[in-house]
């Protein structure tokens, strides 16, 4: 339950910090934000095609790839198809204002995704303590960016600072959230587990491949996409050695 917690509150920080750099107008380098999606990226689809998925087929069977979907899907719901202006990562296009609902409903999105993030922190931890690290690993490395999406997106409608530093804490709330509620829980079973990695794995290849690679194919930078080969790696190797050092 500490560890647990602990993740949450470090994913909730992540998520804060990146909202604060936009919210009291603090510039961020663009190539070190570049670099952070770039790795999130590939670690992100690592872990949803080579841990998440794999886990949940083995846990729920042929019926996991319909909570995958699911999971793929709400995403792209509430992202794009309510909002349907949302880049991840600091919004570059500052003429181009949303209404506040869609502000409210990108919000939203992104705190169900958080929870989500945080329920499959727990999960993992919970069933494989290796697998929570993973999980929490690619959490907190796109957690930067989120912050200052739902900054910007809330700053977009005209919100103003605080509302939008107040956005971030939601978010982060939602995934200490996710992380803590399924310890409240006496005995979690394993369609649940499965259910929990499934849904969690479409999230991830959506953020993965619909947020973030289009943001990174729109960089000039040629170091940017070599690194989300990189992050795919880091995944890799983290997931072979995590099991010796646990």
């Amino acid at each position: 339950m500490f560890t647990s917690l602990l993740f949450g509150l470090a994913a909730a920080a992540a998520e804060i910090f990146g909202a604060t750099l936009v919210s009291f107008r603090k510039e961020w380098p663009k190539k070190i934000q570049e670099y952070l999606l770039a790795l999130s990226a590939g670690f992100l689809l690592a872990l949803a095609f080579l841990e998440l998925i794999p886990e949940s087929l083995n846990m729920l069977g042929e019926s996991a790839p319909i909570y995958f979907l699911a999971g793929y899907s709400m995403l792209h719901f509430f992202e794009h198809t309510l909002v349907g202006h949302l880049h991840f990562g600091e919004e570059t296009h500052h003429d181009l204002m949303i209404t506040r609902t869609a502000s409210l409903s990108a919000l939203f999105g992104l705190m169900v995704h958080a929870f989500f993030d945080g329920v499959a922190i727990s999960a993992g931890l919970r069933f494989d303590p290796a697998i929570g690290v993973l999980i929490f690993i690619a959490v907190i490395l796109h957690k930067l960016p989120e912050g200052l999406t739902i900054a910007t997106i809330m700053l977009a409608a005209n919100n103003d600072r605080r509302d939008a530093f107040l956005a971030s804490l939601c978010v982060g709330a939602a995934t200490i959230l996710g992380c803590v509620i399924l310890f409240s829980i006496d005995k979690v079973s394993q369609t649940a587990a499965g259910i929990a990695f499934a849904f969690s794995a479409g999230t991830a290849a959506y953020v993965g491949a619909s947020d973030l690679i289009p943001e990174i194919n729109h960089s000039g930078n040629r170091v940017t996409p070599v690194l989300v080969f990189v992050g795919m790696l880091l995944f890799y190797f983290s997931r072979k050695l995590l099991p010796h050092l646990m």
